[in-house]
């Protein structure tokens, strides 16, 4: 299982419940989380095979900005 971080611009509870439904039906994410009191409002996702990739193409084909956080 790796965990995958993210600089994202989910910045409201409104968003954040807009991509829920994305993220809660992805069978391949067991866990996800978005810390919107962070600056970077900070998206993390537990998976057992999706890469950074993957996450990043699913924001941005929701409209959201999203970027890997360095470990």
């Amino acid at each position: 299982m790796s965990v995958l971080v993210f600089k994202t611009n989910l910045g409201s509870s409104h968003l954040i419940e807009w991509i829920a439904p994305y993220f809660n039906s992805h069978p391949c994410i067991s866990e996800w989380s978005v810390d919107s009191e962070d600056v970077d409002n900070v998206l993390r996702v537990v998976s057992l095979n999706l890469i950074e990739k993957d996450v990043i193409q699913l924001m941005q084909r929701k409209g959201f900005v999203c970027e890997a956080l360095p470990d």
